[in-house]
């Protein structure tokens, strides 16, 4: 059984809001580099239980990966707390993809949203 969950229009913003962290890989079954990265994502699926793998199938799902500018695949996106805090084109080694989960688990989500806040306010002015 595999431990990532299929990302559609339809269940996306379910899965999103209901989980407070969330991996999502943008894919298609013709690209060579998503191929290579589909089994180093399932193991660290396997790895962290406590996460949610997803993957949007780009082919099925053009309205998602448009929605979120996808232009280059594989695309790793990740998303705390709603808040997309990482998102980065191109299959990553195993021990790059464990670090970054690190990173994503140590963040301070309040930190997060206040930088956020800060920017928009900046953009506004």
């Amino acid at each position: 059984m595999s431990s990532t969950v299929e990302l559609t229009k339809e269940n996306f913003d379910q899965l999103v809001s209901e989980n407070e962290f969330v991996l999502i890989d943008f894919w298609a079954s013709w690209c060579g580099p998503c191929r290579q990265f589909a089994p180093v994502y399932e193991k660290a699926a396997e790895e962290n239980p406590d996460l949610v793998f997803g993957k949007v199938d780009t082919e099925a799902q053009p309205e998602l990966a448009s929605a979120f500018g996808i232009s280059s695949i594989p695309t790793l996106m990740i998303v705390r707390d709603q808040v997309a805090v990482f998102s980065q084109p191109g299959a990553l080694p195993a021990p790059v993809l464990d670090d970054l989960i690190g990173q994503a688990r140590e963040l301070d989500m309040d930190e997060v949203r206040k930088s956020i806040a800060a920017q928009e306010g900046q953009t506004q002015q």
